[in-house]
């Protein structure tokens, strides 16, 4: 009997320490554990089937890019062109199938092949032309982004519909992007775990030259793990392009670096030799349920940002302690690796300030007699500033003027330096769409100062005088919508609003529209308002995180149509029946759902107009004619009963 109590003592103490060492041996793990507990204790919204299906929809993308990156990692490698694989694959299936009608199937092979052979020039350029991973990586996500830019020429592309099903649910609960991710998890487990190229990673990460000289050929080892790599990045592009059901070349934007923390928060070691798939998986769930949390609680997005980074931090350093704790050879070469990471970022910067200064040089006029002006616009991944673009390149071709237009990214350090290039060039006149209002303010003052005309479309610049800002009315337009949204439900019901970017002025006047314009139905109850940046991947992400909180909502106002058709997405069959969706700008793909009747209305802008107006302006303000400082283009809200008529 005092046996059989021993044995179960035994038993449960070793249950207890396995359950320790687990948790001790995988601090990643730990982490997720924390979070998942913390955030089921601050939101009851959390822990459901449906948010964690919701999660793991969020992480799909980041842990297939991550899955990739895991075999580059463990090889001591580095890969940052992942996100732009991304894009550039996701684009050419839907530029290959529907604007050339290639068969869907040899579309999605060409899409997987495209990103295996941008793999291999990352490979080749690393192993056979002796280049550091990071600079040949980093020139391949440059090509690859504008090689998507030239094929989509700025604008996203309708996806198949049949590919388009991989952003649906199988049997109507399961996620079809997080069965890809399994997928793709079990994939990347296999061949690290259970076969030679696997072993082959482990061994050159260790220890290149120790690896060369026992046989194994580094070389042709290196160009089958970038492939791998390339090819991750372009199932994951049509994933992502899947659930948007467009091909948006910017898309997977940032990504990359997404990426590398999943991985690294797995406990892989950015010097090589270690790494898991499992590790990166739940690196990327970290991720996910940090950003689904936070929008659940309604967290600010600059406190989110907060949040994030200390908790990765964390993640990895309890990682580390678990490394130290256990006296491994990882915890004596710590120094070491910390030393190599920290020259790994230093590099990056000095890199990224180099590129972005060799092309500033490349902005060079044609003729000294021709007036020249540059047109900054904050994106070219929206379909708004595309037209803005089109509307200004026909007017100065009209008046003979040579413009240059510069795509800021939605960057405002990179916008800085386009407009502190501008202004010490021979420019006449400078046109800015601000990435951000108060960001923009600095480079237009020194514009000011070098006596270069300064004209603002469709956001205006903070604390600096401009010569003139042409824009739509945006508080008249977001009261407009205010009202729409209002009649629509009757002056009764429960909405959400999905915000722009933060620090726009286009985004602050449509805020104070929506809730000007909202005074006048005291029914309407506004439950959330969460920012999306004017981009319809996070529309899509953040209208599914708060239907998991507000699964009763009525209505949505979205700053623009790009947040408006991602929220359409999440929402699925409501759109336009159970919940109805207005939207801002009035762009082709919004006008086209307000035909659909799944956009019940859009506050249409007239981007070609505001193109067209800023361009004149500029001229008149570099010819010394006098120009109104403000000049409001008419806004109007179109409805599928008025869509027929209507030319932005």
């Amino acid at each position: 009997m005092a046996t059989d109590t021993l044995k179960s003592n035994a038993g449960a103490v070793g249950a207890t320490g396995g359950v320790r060492r687990l948790l001790l041996d995988n601090g990643a793990l730990t982490a997720l554990i924390v979070l998942v507990i913390a955030l089921s204790a601050l939101s009851g919204d959390f822990l459901t089937t449906d948010n964690l299906l919701n999660v793991g929809v969020q992480a799909a993308v980041t842990a297939v890019l991550a899955f990739g990156v895991t075999f580059v990692i463990v090889s001591a490698g580095i890969d940052l062109s992942v996100g732009s694989v991304a894009a550039l694959s996701a684009t050419v299936l839907a530029w290959s199938a529907t604007s050339h009608g290639v068969p869907v199937v040899l579309a999605v092979v060409l899409s997987v092949v495209t990103g295996i052979a941008a793999g291999l020039v990352n490979g080749f350029l690393i192993a056979y032309g002796k280049l550091p991973p990071f600079i040949a990586t980093l020139a391949m996500l440059s090509v690859a982004r504008g090689l998507a830019l030239v094929i989509s020429e700025g604008s996203p592309i309708p996806f198949p519909d049949s590919v388009s099903h991989l952003g649906d649910t199988l049997g109507g609960w399961l996620p079809v992007p997080v069965l890809v991710m399994i997928v793709m998890g079990l994939i990347a487990a296999f061949v690290l775990g259970r076969t030679y190229i696997g072993r082959s990673m482990y061994a050159i990460g260790g220890n290149e030259e120790a690896a060369r000289l026992s046989g194994l050929r580094v070389k042709k080892q290196k160009l089958a793990i970038y492939a791998f790599s390339g090819l991750f990045a372009a199932v994951a592009g049509i994933v992502l392009a899947s659930r948007l059901s467009s091909a948006q070349p910017q898309a997977a934007d940032g990504y990359e670096l997404d990426a590398i923390a999943a991985v690294v928060i797995g406990g892989a070691s950015l010097a090589g030799g270690t790494g898991k798939a499992s590790g990166t998986l739940i690196g990327a769930l970290i991720l996910a349920v940090l950003r689904n949390g936070l929008n659940l609680l309604n967290v600010s997005a600059f406190w989110q940002q907060v949040v994030i980074g200390v908790v990765i931090a964390l993640a990895v350093l309890l990682d580390t302690l678990r490394r130290k704790a256990g006296a491994t050879p990882v915890a004596a070469g710590t120094g070491g690796n910390k030393g190599r990471q920290a020259g790994t970022y230093g590099l990056a910067a000095v890199v990224t300030v180099a590129l972005v200064g060799a092309t500033s040089f490349l902005h060079n006029g044609s003729d000294s007699t021709t007036p020249k002006m540059g047109l900054s616009l904050s994106t070219l991944n929206n379909p708004f500033f595309v037209q803005i673009r089109a509307g200004a390149q026909a007017e100065a071709k009209k008046l003979g003027i040579d413009l240059t237009v510069t795509d800021a990214q939605n960057d405002a350090s990179q916008q800085a330096n386009q407009l502190q290039n501008f202004t010490s060039s021979d420019l006449g006149a400078i046109i800015v769409n601000p990435v951000d209002s108060d960001a923009a303010s600095n480079s237009v003052k020194a514009a000011d100062k070098a006596k270069i005309p300064v004209v603002a479309v469709d956001r205006g610049v903070n604390k600096a005088a401009v010569d003139a800002l042409v824009a739509s009315d945006n508080v008249k337009g977001g009261e407009l919508a205010a009202k729409t949204i209002g009649e629509k439900l009757g002056g009764q019901g429960r909405i959400v609003i999905l915000q722009g970017q933060a620090g726009t002025s286009a985004a602050r006047e449509r805020a104070a529209g929506f809730a000007a314009g909202l005074k006048a139905y005291p029914g309407i109850k506004v439950v959330a308002q969460q920012p999306a940046d004017f981009d319809r991947t996070k529309g899509l992400d953040v209208m599914s995180n708060l239907l998991q909180a507000h699964p009763d909502v009525q209505g949505v106002i979205a700053a623009n149509d790009e947040m408006a058709l991602g929220a359409i997405k999440a929402l699925g069959s409501k759109a336009g029946k159970s919940v109805q969706v207005v939207g801002f700008d009035g762009t082709p793909d919004g006008l086209k759902a307000v035909e659909g009747g799944s956009l019940y209305a859009s506050v249409a802008q007239q981007p070609t107009q505001l193109g067209r107006i800023a361009v004149d302006n500029a001229l008149r303000a570099l010819q010394g004619k006098k120009i109104e400082e403000t000049v409001k283009v008419p806004v109007k809200v179109v409805t599928k009963q008025n869509v027929a008529g209507f030319n932005g």
